[in-house]
């Protein structure tokens, strides 16, 4: 469990085929300095499980399908990625709740710097604009970022935009991004969870009136 609250920027060192997957080698040196053997690190929103450290790096592997599903599927060396380890018990949840499940991966339509802002338009996959509202949270790259405007309903290319504070800007890799830049995308759990219960509510009505004779009454 994650709070979206990016503690440093890493970089990808080495990357070595292991099967269909990776084996990534990142430097983090915060993350890496108290790494232990099986814990979950976050990078760039990607829950993944060290297996090997360093005094200033880590390993894990990533298997086919989160390169299949999340932009690190395109990392190279020299990607820079958030890094944020798991949140410990007790702690202040100074973002959202954040899992680290990718749900899918938008692209960068606009970057509009202000003074001191600089406002990002990223494109939104149909299956997940339900599930994003206006003042709600997301993880954009696993930093967790409040909506500040997002495509009407019946838009035929939906997109969703956050502002990022000057210390966002400085903090995290979403301050060099540009048009065209991939983003790993985690909706609210709790939008998640509306939305199985509603479609579970839509499937149990369904089969109540097919079970129901036309006219007739339960």
């Amino acid at each position: 469990m994650f709070t979206g609250i990016i503690e440093e920027i890493g970089e990808i060192t080495a990357i070595t085929p292991a099967g269909d997957g990776w084996r990534l080698t990142v430097r983090a040196p915060k993350a890496a300095s108290d790494a232990v053997h099986g814990e979950s690190i976050a990078v760039s929103g990607v829950c993944l499980t060290v297996v090997g450290s360093t005094a200033d790096t880590f390993d894990t592997d990533v298997m086919k399908q989160t390169l299949d599903v999340a932009a690190i599927g395109g990392a190279k060396i020299g990607t820079r990625v958030n890094i944020e380890k798991a949140m410990p018990v007790g702690a202040r949840l100074g973002g959202h709740i954040v899992q680290g499940h990718v749900d899918g991966v938008g692209e960068v339509l606009e970057v509009r710097p202000g003074a001191q802002w600089s406002v990002l338009r990223i494109s939104l996959p149909h299956d997940l604009a339900p599930l994003v509202v206006d003042k709600g949270s997301i993880s954009v790259d696993g930093t967790s970022l409040t909506v500040s405007d997002v495509s009407e309903p019946a838009a035929p290319a939906p997109w969703f935009e956050v502002s990022l504070i000057p210390e966002t800007l400085v903090a995290t890799t979403l301050g060099s991004r540009a048009a065209g830049d991939r983003v790993n995308l985690e909706t609210d759990i709790l939008a998640r969870h509306v939305e199985r219960l509603l479609a579970f509510r839509a499937a149990d009505t369904g089969a109540d009136r097919a079970a129901t004779p036309e006219g007739g009454s339960r």
